[in-house]
């Protein structure tokens, strides 16, 4: 008979202290803590690709453009989490007693991988879905074209569209601008999809 024993709990700060020496990412979970993955080419170049043009498209409006060495605390969940691009209306708000903790995005962008795309549509989603400020939800897959956009409306509700569409724009409606598709995808490979 194999016995299992129950993963270690640790407090936030004790994540917090361990996060601040520790060479690789984790995310905390309530009271667990998970290494995060290392990302493929295709998604680091999508990550450079909505950088660029998310900068280059936003440059005149109240919004600001993080990658995923931000970290974002989810109070209601107890989770802590890097999501691959994060944007925020006008000023970060910080965690309290922190200044590289944020709670406040206005759309959140995740590359999907393998290992990933079941969480990020799922309990990831449904944590983000608590933060006041959040409005829009984008998950690019890195393996082929496809965008799916989960907007909310102004009654709480949240509309989704899809797109495999190469020419497509990606419309992000509460930040008030347009990314091609094309862009997005700009030297991604397909055809090498291991991560």
């Amino acid at each position: 008979m194999v016995v299992q024993t129950a993963p270690r709990l640790y407090s936030i700060e004790e994540y917090l202290t361990l996060e601040e020496s520790a060479e690789y990412r984790s995310e905390y979970r309530n009271g667990e803590i998970v290494p995060v993955t290392g990302g493929s080419i295709n998604h680091n170049q999508i990550i450079i690709n909505l950088i660029i043009a998310l900068g280059l498209a936003l440059i005149q409006q109240d919004y600001l453009v993080y990658t995923s060495d931000l970290r974002l605390w989810i109070p209601r969940y107890r989770e802590y989490t890097y999501p691959d691009v994060l944007i925020i209306k006008d000023e970060p708000i910080f965690q309290e007693g922190r200044t590289d903790t944020v709670i406040n995005p206005s759309i959140i962008f995740e590359i999907l991988s393998k290992s990933t795309s079941s969480r990020d549509r799922g309990d990831k989603f449904t944590y983000y879905r608590s933060i006041p400020e959040f409005q829009e939800y984008i998950l690019i897959d890195q393996y082929q074209f496809h965008i799916e956009q989960f907007s909310k409306t102004s009654e709480g509700n949240w509309l989704f569209k899809e797109s495999d569409d190469e020419d497509g724009v990606l419309t992000l409606a509460s930040a008030n601008c347009q990314i091609p598709h094309r862009q997005i995808y700009e030297r991604v490979k397909f055809e090498n999809p291991s991560e």
